[in-house]
């Protein structure tokens, strides 16, 4: 079986054949959900899948991961296909862990059972003796960059070095012998049941504490130096800033506080802050980050103590791979029609952040978007309605480009990577990003 379109019918055939056992395991991991690197049930559950479908991989990479491979046994070029483990954590959502707060409310769930729908279709019975490279299967923690404090706390103790999944799977070298690499996330209806194209926003991330000093708050306030009003004085400085972010920037700045105080009877002696200045390019995020670290020094010099601040190296822009894209969205219209496939031309901004970004930067990644969901992403109202297309049609879509990249002598692979220029190699990203970590401390005594 040679014949390209043979090749994708069988996959897809055998996609179809195991609907209802991916959709529930989409579904299973939904009601199961936990955070950056705590995904220790849900990594154990997406291995027993993998054992079921007799493909070996290595596990505990970047404390959770997974990583696979289907193998053609003719030499060739690697095609990563990527799920991500993790949740966020959204009070009061429909499917929340009451006692950690986890809650899929962006469709990482469903990630995984397509990862899992390509590696049915590509099992399919002559698929892989028609292709020449590997499949990597690969299920990364931590995309969703929450729980600052305590991933800080992972660096610091030497568990992890960077706080986000591909980061780490990048130092760590799970991405060497990768030649390229797709995933597809879900985003409402009505969005195209699939988008492709556009960018991201990158980031850099804020951990911060102001430190007073506690006293009476009654009876000896001026005794004190308020930390909270020290924050409250740097965030309304901040707000003061936005004027001179340019709209075409895209640049975000916001954050949550995460500790005001211990108790109201005392002038508050430690607040803790974690943040994030998001913008379209590097040079309007360093210019937004020196702005807001004006900011945090300027409330700690009105109200006195000190403020630390750290600056951690987040996320850089999306980078769609052009040749990528041609391939998926023709697949993406044999499924569902080209009227339903929205293009996004490569300036248009999302406005959010993915490590997808840092991947793009070192080599060919596509990440599209399949329209299945209600609700507001990252709320508490966000919930997969439509599952086919959800899990099936984005696997399938995934399993047939990967078809069309390793069919034959895997021309198009070749093609892809002949034709790809990287911002940065591997060595150079991981010592870029090394570089942006910053430790301040700023007194006023």
């Amino acid at each position: 079986m040679t014949d390209l379109q043979s090749l994708k019918a069988s996959a897809w055939r055998s996609i179809d054949s195991r609907k209802d056992w991916l959709i529930d395991i989409a579904k299973h991991i939904l009601i199961n959900p936990e955070p950056g690197f705590f995904e220790k049930k849900t990594a154990s559950f997406v291995s027993d899948k993998l054992n079921e479908l007799d493909i070996p991989h290595d596990s505990g990479i970047a404390l959770t991961g997974l990583k696979g491979y289907l193998d053609t046994k003719r030499t060739g070029p690697t095609v990563a296909v990527i799920g991500e483990l993790d949740s966020l954590r959204v009070a009061g959502h429909l499917y929340v862990d009451k006692e950690t707060e986890a809650a899929h409310a962006c469709g990482h769930h469903c990630q995984l059972a397509m990862m899992l729908g390509v590696a049915v279709g590509l099992r399919a019975s002559g698929v892989l003796e028609g292709l020449s490279g590997r499949v990597a299967l690969m299920a990364l923690p931590a995309e969703e960059f929450i729980d600052v404090e305590h991933r800080y706390g992972l660096h610091n103790s030497g568990d992890i070095e960077f706080m986000a999944g591909k980061q780490e799977f990048l130092r760590l070298g799970a991405f060497d012998d990768v030649d390229m690499a797709m995933m597809t996330h879900t985003s409402l209806l009505g969005e195209g049941k699939f988008s492709l194209g556009g960018t991201s926003n990158g980031h850099v991330v804020k951990f911060i504490r102001f430190l007073g000093r506690a006293s009476h708050a009654g009876g000896a306030p001026h005794a004190g130096i308020n930390a909270l009003q020290a924050a409250n004085v740097a965030l309304n400085a901040l707000n003061a800033q936005r004027e001179t972010l340019r709209n075409e920037d895209t640049i975000r700045l916001h954050g949550i506080m995460t500790l005001g105080g211990v108790s109201v009877s005392s002038i508050p002696a430690e607040v803790k802050y974690e943040g994030r200045v998001r913008g379209g390019t590097w040079d309007a995020i360093d210019d937004a980050n020196q702005k807001m670290d004006r900011c945090l020094r300027a409330g700690t010099l009105a109200i006195g103590g000190q403020v630390e601040i750290v600056t951690l190296p987040g996320y850089m822009p999306l980078i769609n791979n052009e040749h990528l894209m041609e391939m998926f969205s023709q697949n993406a219209a044999d499924l569902v029609g080209d009227e339903n496939v929205r293009q996004n031309p490569s300036h248009v901004n999302r406005g959010g952040s993915t490590d997808m970004g840092d991947l793009s930067q070192v080599m060919p990644v596509i990440h599209p978007y399949t329209g299945a969901a209600t609700g507001s992403g990252h709320g508490v109202d966000y919930v997969i309605k439509d599952y086919t297309q959800a899990v099936i049609n984005p696997a399938k879509a995934m399993a047939a480009t990967v078809i069309d990249l390793l069919a034959g002598d895997s021309t198009q692979a070749h093609n892809v990577i002949n034709n790809f220029k990287p911002n940065l190699s591997i060595d150079s990203y991981v010592s870029m990003q090394r570089s942006r970590l910053t430790e301040e401390t700023y007194r006023v005594t």
